[in-house]
């Protein structure tokens, strides 16, 4: 794992829901407060390198009635509540040039114009961090694997409320379609 690297010219920081409504709830293994710090010193980094930063927020609409609510054996709470629920956290911006895509469903490609925005600056690579690793993380990456895009998880920039959940993704799913690796190692390996 020595010979790491990135081209910061086909590469995008795509941080998932740090959002007011999401980022303040407790998660596991990485507080929401480490996760938030972690994510912004990547995003940081990237654009330092003038790398893109993309920040995707969710917005289930008035009492969620955006976000999907299938029947299912164990159901979800609700999302949203709060006026400021989508609003992203102030550590990661937004700053100038970076993206703000608004998604409605966990994955950040339904129904947004992701790809466009990777495609159209011909991104290559997707570095992916941000809460929850099993929910919003995890299905931006079976998307993004599937569009063709190389993966890398920031583990140690990403949580979930279930301990377990994380681990399952970050140990057993994440490695087959993509690089799982520490911020430290990301932000080193950006050139």
């Amino acid at each position: 794992m020595t010979d790491f690297s990135l081209d910061a010219k086909t590469t995008a920081l795509v941080v998932i829901d740090l959002q007011r409504g999401i980022a303040a709830m407790p998660t596991v293994p990485h507080s929401n407060d480490d996760v938030r710090a972690r994510s912004a010193q990547l995003a940081d980094a990237f654009r330092a390198k003038q790398a893109l930063v993309v920040l995707v927020r969710v917005d289930p609409g008035p009492g969620g009635i955006l976000f999907p609510r299938p029947i299912t054996d164990v159901q979800r709470p609700p999302l949203g509540g709060s006026p400021d629920f989508a609003e992203i956290v102030p550590e990661m911006g937004p700053k100038p040039g970076d993206v703000i895509v608004t998604k409605h469903h966990p994955c950040a490609f339904n129904g947004t114009d992701l790809d466009i925005q990777l495609r159209r600056r011909g991104i290559q690579t997707i570095v992916l961090c941000g809460i929850a690793t099993n929910v919003g993380v995890e299905a931006t990456a079976r998307i993004g694997f599937e569009y063709g895009y190389n993966l890398v998880f920031a583990d140690d920039a990403m949580a979930a409320r279930d301990a377990e959940l994380h681990t399952a993704s970050v140990s057993k799913y994440f490695p087959t379609i993509g690089r799982v690796r520490r911020t430290a190692q990301i932000v080193a390996g950006l050139i």
